[in-house]
């Protein structure tokens, strides 16, 4: 399948945003493969053995960008951008909703003993990041964003670039500087716990 035209994308998005139920329909198929492009990126960052699956993720984050249909959608990296968002607060409510079953969610107690028999090692730590990146975004936005497209969008500098309005060049720095700034935040939220 050939790659859609931005321009084609965002002609459908803003129909749609403008109620045309129809453009809904032609839009789903050319950007499905965007969406799993996404998705598969985002779920090579988790743990082996995530109970979500990537078409789960493709499936509820479309759920969540229909529901905002009333978004000015802009053009086609504006969508990407949101898709990358949706994606990754899908992940993690996710987290926190499988945090909450690993904390007891209403289960019975059980001692210590057994629960060290029964407990994997604890992976990468979502939920800790999601606060990192909510702090980031708090100082700065545009790193915060910068840090979600590439890290979790998986998309490369120039197409962040082109969902930022801004150069290739701003992206590099902004990437190197949030980097920095999320490994602080991190090793400070570690040492605090």
């Amino acid at each position: 399948m050939t790659t859609p035209s931005p321009g084609a994308v965002t002609e459908l998005l803003r129909a749609w945003s403008g109620g045309d139920e129809r453009a809904l329909e032609r839009l789903t198929p050319l950007v499905e493969a965007e969406l799993r492009r996404l998705a598969r990126s985002y779920m090579r960052r988790e743990r082996r053995g995530h109970t979500l699956q990537t078409t789960a993720l493709v499936n509820e984050a479309f759920l969540r960008l229909v529901g905002a249909r009333t978004v000015g959608w802009q053009d086609r990296a504006h969508f990407l951008g949101i898709a990358a968002r949706l994606m990754r607060r899908v992940l993690v409510d996710h987290a926190r909703a499988r945090g909450y079953q690993k904390r007891g969610g209403g289960a019975h107690r059980v001692t210590l003993d057994e629960g060290l028999v029964a407990s994997p090692a604890p992976a990468f730590n979502l939920i800790a990041l999601d606060r990192a990146l909510e702090s980031l975004a708090a100082v700065d936005t545009r790193k915060s964003q910068v840090i979600e497209l590439r890290f979790f969008g998986g998309l490369s500098v120039e197409e962040t670039a082109e969902v930022l309005h801004v150069s290739s060049d701003t992206v590099k720095r902004d990437w190197r500087l949030a980097k920095l700034w999320l490994l602080r935040e991190l090793e400070g939220q570690a040492e605090a716990e």
